[in-house]
C-alpha cells in the first residue's frame, strides 16, 4: 500500500541538523511535511543545577513509578503526539515519529518511561523521549498520564546523564515547568559554542547507565529510587 507520508528523514540528516542547532517539527499530526526551527534563545538545563523539590526527590525515593529506558520508546512517542488541552494539535506527525524510530534503532534517540500499577496490570503513565549525539542530549516532548510522572522521568533523565558523563540537555523551548527545576535561556550563538566543546564521547550510553544503577541497588539492598534521589540532592 503506498503511505501518504514522504520517506522518514534520514538519521544522518537529522543528526546533521541537531549537530547544528536545528531540528523538525510539522504543523499538524498527519501534516506529510516539515519545517526546520533554529530558535533565537534556547533552553537548557545545567546538570550541576538541576533544581529537585524536596517533594519530588522524596517522591523519586520511594520509587511510586518503576523506571525504563529503551522500553517503550515508540508508545512514548505516540503518547506525547496526543493532544492536549493547550495544544490540540500535535507538532509530533506520523512522519516525525517515523523519522525518530529509525534514529532510535541507530542508537541515537532514546525514551524514559514512567510505569505504575492499573488494576493488576503494568502501565505506561509517562514519560520524555529525545536525541542523543556525543554528550548531548536534545529532549524533545513528555507526557503525564499520572501526577509528576513526567518530572520523575525528567530527573532520573539528569542523574543518568549525569553518571553517563553527558554536558548538555538541550530543552529547545522555555516553559515555566523548566524554569522551576532549573532551566536557563541562551541564545542560538552560546548554544552552538557549547555544542562545539560537547565533541566527546560519553562515558557510556544511557541505556547503560541504567543498567548500571539497577545492579548497584541490587548490591547495595538499596532502591533504584533512592539512588537518583540521592544523586539529585546533590545538584539541587
Amino acid at each position: 500500500m503506498h503511505s501518504p507520508f514522504p520517506p522518514p528523514i534520514p538519521a544522518e540528516m537529522l543528526l546533521l541538523a541537531y549537530r547544528s542547532g536545528i531540528f523538525p517539527m510539522a504543523d499538524r499530526r498527519d501534516d506529510p511535511e516539515v519545517f526546520w526551527v533554529e530558535p533565537k534563545e534556547r533552553a537548557i538545563i545545567p546538570l550541576d543545577r538541576f533544581r529537585a523539590s524536596k517533594s519530588l526527590r522524596k517522591l523519586i525515593s520511594k520509587d511510586v513509578f518503576r523506571v525504563s529506558v529503551d522500553e517503550a520508546f515508540d508508545e512514548v512517542m505516540n503518547a506525547c503526539a496526543q493532544p492536549r488541552e493547550d495544544h490540540p494539535e500535535s507538532w509530533i506527525s506520523e512522519r516525525i515519529i517515523a523519522s525518530y524510530r529509525q534514529l532510535h534503532r541507530a542508537g541515537h534517540a532514546h525514551s524514559v518511561e514512567c510505569w505504575a500499577m492499573e488494576d493488576g496490570t503494568e502501565k505506561l503513565v509517562g514519560g520524555l523521549y529525545g536525541v542523543s549525539f556525543d554528550q548531548v542530549f536534545c529532549g524533545e516532548s513528555m507526557f503525564s498520564q499520572r501526577s509528576n510522572a513526567s518530572k520523575v522521568a525528567l530527573g532520573w533523565l539528569v542523574s543518568l546523564m549525569n553518571a553517563a558523563g553527558y554536558r548538555l540537555l538541550d530543552c529547545q523551548f522555555m516553559t515555566d515547568h523548566l524554569r522551576s527545576m532549573g532551566a536557563v535561556e541562551i541564545t542560538q550563538k552560546q548554544y552552538l559554542e557549547a555544542l562545539a566543546h560537547c565533541g566527546g564521547s560519553p562515558f557510556t550510553t544511557l541505556p547503560k547507565a541504567h543498567e548500571t544503577l539497577l545492579s548497584d541497588a541490587e548490591r547495595g539492598h538499596s532502591s533504584p529510587g533512592k539512588l537518583i534521589a540521592q544523586s539529585l540532592t546533590q545538584t539541587s
